[in-house]
């Protein structure tokens, strides 16, 4: 399970960072990476900190699970086995579909200084952020199948970089730059699940 683990990892950074800014750049002449702004400790470096740390924390966790230094003596039943591939295979797809909606849209960070289309169809019509809902989904999956300390504590340092992320940087980015377009969006739609985390009319 931890090979299976980390190809897995290896093929979502392939084809949601990796091909995805090839496309990007093919279609608008620049990858859509913005990187990780912000002074060293404020909100916004933490974010990026953290997200930087979940990100190579899987692969680290599969490699230290093969090496037996980092190992876990929970046995996965068949199900559970199951249900943490399902769990990849819909956050994995559920990612891509999310970028490709985004269309010319897509960023890997946020410029301040950039407008760009505000999207709401799609898998943004259920959730203002379906990429990274699809990301923890998918974490997860991988975690169950190595469910080692490291696996469970990139999960968290995901889970609180993307909190950070969207509240303190992305949505203040969209107020400003889309008004009341975005607030009426955002009093409709959930912030990571469904009817959950909607703004409240100012």
């Amino acid at each position: 399970m931890t090979i299976l683990a980390l190809v897995g990892w290896v093929l979502f950074l392939l084809l949601a960072f990796v091909l995805r800014s090839v496309m990007q750049y093919r279609a608008t002449g620049k990858t859509g990476f913005v990187g990780v702004h912000g002074r060293p400790l404020s909100a916004a470096w933490w974010g990026g900190f953290l997200f930087v740390l979940a990100t190579i924390g899987c692969p680290i966790a599969c490699a230290l699970d093969l090496l037996g230094m980092v190992t876990s003596s929970v046995r996965l039943s068949p199900s559970m086995q199951w249900l943490a591939m399902a769990l990849y295979g819909i956050g994995l797809l559920g990612t891509l579909w999310a970028q490709v909606t985004m269309g010319a849209s897509w960023r890997i960070g946020v410029d301040p200084s950039a407008k760009t289309q505000l999207v709401t169809r799609g898998p943004f019509g259920w959730v203002r952020n379906p990429i990274f809902s699809c990301m923890m989904v998918l974490a997860l999956g991988l975690a169950i199948l190595v469910p080692t300390w490291m696996s469970w504590l990139s999960v968290l340092a995901l889970f609180v970089g993307l909190q950070i992320q969207v509240r303190i940087i992305e949505e203040p980015y969209l107020l400003r730059t889309h008004g009341d377009s975005y607030q009426r969006y955002a009093q409709s739609t959930g912030r990571f699940v469904p009817g959950m985390g909607r703004l409240h009319a100012q």
